[in-house]
Order: structure tokens, then C-alpha cells, then sequence
């Protein structure tokens, strides 16, 4: 048989009862505390300074004139005299005559060749520097080297000539080489060599040009 709770000391039965008469005393209580108290508010201390005053005063601006000081007359008069042998010139007009004849200007010298000093090496230009008598100028100064030869030493050096406005192989450099004393013998031919100078604007200039020599053994 199961037991039975007593209805009067039951707890959960008045629980919401209880709740909504607890909640009635709050806010009772809530609504009474904002109506009759005053409102609690803090004074803050309020420092009152005196205002700073400040005088101002016009300043006057002045200019002091210096005078400078009259040079006394002179109390004897100097007279001047005037040289007999004095010839007074007279000037001709200066106005220039539109229909006067004029002489020609001087012919042009077309073969006069300006070198500018300190002028570096172009490396492009209108007209390359060429060697006089073609690549086969510098192929037959070659001297094949004894050594290259014994070892079968062939291949194509390439050399980069400094060419002035003269055409004269001022520097040279190898740019790619073979070794075995080809790059040596190719320098050396390549100096030895006279350029056809190249031309900037129909002026002779310094320029830089890389040639192929070749090494070959028959």
C-alpha cells in the first residue's frame, strides 16, 4: 500500500503563493525606498579662481633718421683748364644700311675632326669602327701558338677592342676565351690591327667592338 503525503506540511503546494506574495513585498518596499527618500547626490568642492588680467600696451613704433652731415662750400672756386691739343671726335652714325653689299662667310671646313678630350667609349654607333683590310687583316697576323698546336688546341676567342676616334687599339680584353695562349696570340692581333674609326653623326668617336677571332688547324 503506498503512503500518502500529508497535504499540510507539503512545501511545494504554497511554493507559488509564496513566491508571488514575496515578490509583492519587494517591489512594495523598492517603490516606497524612491519615493519617500531623498536623492543622495555628492557636492562636489567648487574652486573659484580669480581671472588672470593682462595689460596690454601699444608700443609706439619710432624711426630714428640718421642726417648726414652737408659738406661745407668751398670758399675758392678752382677753374679748369682745357689742353689746346685737344681734338674733339666726331662719331659717325651707326645705323645699319639693309641695302649694303655684304661679304660671303668663310667656306665650312668639312675635314676638320673635333676630338673632345675625356669622351668615353660608345657602345653602339651610327657607323662601327671596321678593321682596314676586313677579318682577314687580323687572321693572318695570328701566331698560332706552339704549345696549342702539339695540343690540338682550336676554338674562337672573342676579343673587345677600344677603338679611338684615330682608329688606333687603344685597350683590349677577352671577353670569352679558349686558353691554351689563343687568348694571348688574339690579343696581340687584334692591337696590331688599324680600325676605320666609327662615326657619331658623321663625327669620328671612341667606341668598343667585340671581335671574333678564329683558331683553326688545318
Amino acid at each position: 500500500m503506498a503512503l500518502l503525503k500529508n497535504p499540510r506540511v507539503n512545501l511545494r503546494a504554497k511554493y507559488q503563493r509564496v513566491f508571488e506574495i514575496s515578490l509583492v513585498i519587494s517591489l512594495t518596499f523598492l517603490i516606497a525606498a524612491f519615493k519617500f527618500f531623498p536623492r543622495i547626490e555628492s557636492k562636489g568642492i567648487l574652486r573659484e579662481t580669480p581671472p588672470e588680467i593682462i595689460n596690454v600696451t601699444d608700443i609706439q613704433q619710432t624711426r630714428q633718421e640718421i642726417k648726414h652731415p652737408v659738406p661745407p662750400r668751398p670758399s675758392i672756386l678752382i677753374e679748369t683748364r682745357i689742353d689746346e691739343g685737344f681734338i674733339d671726335i666726331d662719331f659717325g652714325t651707326t645705323d645699319l644700311d639693309p641695302n649694303a653689299l655684304m661679304d660671303d662667310p668663310p667656306p665650312l671646313q668639312k675635314d676638320v675632326h673635333i676630338i673632345i678630350e675625356n669622351e668615353p667609349f660608345y657602345d653602339i654607333a651610327e657607323e662601327m669602327p671596321e678593321p682596314v683590310g676586313g677579318i682577314r687583316a687580323i687572321q693572318s697576323k695570328i701566331i698560332y701558338p706552339e704549345f696549342a698546336v702539339r695540343a690540338e688546341i682550336q676554338g674562337k676567342v672573342y676579343v673587345l677592342a677600344y677603338v679611338d676616334e684615330n682608329g688606333d687599339v687603344v685597350n683590349t680584353e677577352i671577353t670569352k676565351g679558349v686558353g691554351g695562349g689563343l687568348d694571348e696570340a688574339a690579343l696581340n692581333a687584334v692591337k696590331s690591327t688599324k680600325f676605320k674609326p666609327g662615326k657619331q653623326r658623321g663625327r669620328p668617336v671612341k667606341v668598343k667592338i667585340t671581335i671574333p677571332v678564329i683558331f683553326k688547324l688545318h
